[in-house]
């Protein structure tokens, strides 16, 4: 059985995936008479241009205990997805590059700093969103429309997320 040892989430090691969304302090510029930090442009929404950008609220229901075994993988082939903590939780993500298919070697694990969100780069690969606390809620900007947009993947061996 493959153990993933989720590795500290920064803009560098996750480049290949997608967007950390976090606010750097030398990324700020001031607005409304200088009495806001304001941090732009921190995750690309992308879109096939059939859809459209949604902006949602998801909450979890039922927590996710670590260590956790998965056997499947998702992507969203015709857009970006954006997940952002709206209270400060560390949460934890498995990646994959955007293939056609996924090899359980390529998987990478990432654990976030608890004010940190992620924003998956259109096609890459991941475990679905898991939260350690029942209640917590995170916003969520993707593409909404007409054509489903979530393919699954089964894995050829079931993998483990080791506790952080």
């Amino acid at each position: 059985m493959i153990t993933l040892q989720p590795q500290s989430l920064t803009s560098e090691r996750f480049a290949p995936y997608g967007d950390v969304i976090e606010t750097l302090v030398n990324r700020a510029t001031a607005m409304n008479a200088a009495r806001f930090d304001r941090f732009d442009d921190l995750g690309t929404v992308e879109t096939d241009g059939t859809g459209r950008v949604a902006i949602s609220i998801v909450r979890c229901r039922i927590a996710t205990p670590l260590p956790h075994r998965f056997d499947m993988v998702e992507r969203h082939a015709l857009g970006s997805q954006a997940f952002m903590p709206l209270t400060p939780c560390r949460f934890i993500v498995v990646v994959a590059p955007a293939e056609e298919s996924v090899e359980v070697a390529d998987l990478r694990a990432f654990v976030t700093n608890g004010r940190q969100g992620v924003n998956y780069h259109r096609g890459t690969w991941h475990m679905p969103l898991i939260a350690f606390e029942a209640g917590q809620e995170f916003l969520v900007i993707d593409r909404a429309g007409d054509t489903p947009d979530c393919d699954e993947h089964s894995l050829e061996e079931a993998v483990t997320v080791a506790e952080i």
